[in-house]
């Protein structure tokens, strides 16, 4: 499954904000480390106020530098898990068919907040989705039960309809990288978010870190790993962890 090599991720979570945009336009441009990023991005929520024409600007131009991801937050720019009254796969689904009539075909994706539940896991795969919502690990501030998926690695998921879900699981935010940089698991998935690249400390932890993981694990496209990962057993989606 690729081990000695590394993948790095971002959820471009405020991309209408013109000082975080252009710091992760820079750093999607230059491929730190020899790193291409693969940009996650939250479509507009024009309920917020957000400029949709604007949006798909930069949103052409993240797809021009590197290969192109959805990821959502369900109840806005600042709210990542679907609040109660709102239904997760319905609102993936408008997104994606709104992505797709502005000619933006990405093809992995990532829910806000690591939520996924059964009928979004069904809804990714309806959309021909590659899934990057779950993780090797548990996010403490989540509460006891909380929809979720956590694996060890890259899986193929059976799902009850008999459609087959693949999943690239993350294996570290920045804080786990430079906390683990020495004890490695043979795949790592780095995320982060683009906001932190306007924090200095932040900033330059990413790049320090990335140079540091180089030496250690060989730049792999997240295309690459789907690649590689698509021959992976299957698992059955009532065998795996959810909501744990």
């Amino acid at each position: 499954m690729r081990d000695g090599y590394a993948v790095v991720s971002c959820h471009v979570e405020r991309p209408l904000d013109d000082r975080v945009w252009s710091a992760f336009e820079r750093l999607l441009a230059a491929r730190p480390a020899g790193f291409v990023v693969t940009p996650f991005l939250r479509p507009p929520h024009e309920a917020s106020g957000e400029d949709p024409e604007r949006w798909l600007v930069r949103a052409r131009r993240a797809a021009a530098l590197a290969p192109l991801a959805h990821h959502t937050h369900w109840g806005g720019p600042s709210q990542a898990r679907p609040p109660a009254d709102v239904d997760a796969a319905s609102a993936v689904r408008e997104e994606a068919a709104w992505l797709r009539s502005n000619g933006l075909t990405p093809k992995y994706f990532c829910g806000g907040g690591w939520f996924l539940d059964l009928e979004l896991a069904e809804t990714l795969a309806a959309l021909g989705y590659v899934d990057c919502t779950a993780t090797t690990f548990r996010q403490p501030y989540l509460a006891a039960g909380a929809p979720r998926l956590q694996l060890a690695g890259p899986a193929r998921l059976r799902l009850p309809s008999g459609a087959e879900l693949l999943e690239l699981p993350a294996t570290h935010s920045l804080g786990l990288l430079g906390r683990g940089l020495l004890r490695l698991p043979g795949l790592v998935h780095v995320h982060f978010h683009d906001w932190e690249l306007v924090d200095r400390r932040r900033a330059a932890a990413l790049q320090a870190l990335l140079r540091l993981l180089r030496l250690r694990r060989r730049p792999l496209e997240l295309s690459e790993l789907a690649a590689h990962a698509a021959t992976a057993p299957l698992s059955d989606w009532t065998k795996v962890t959810i909501g744990t």
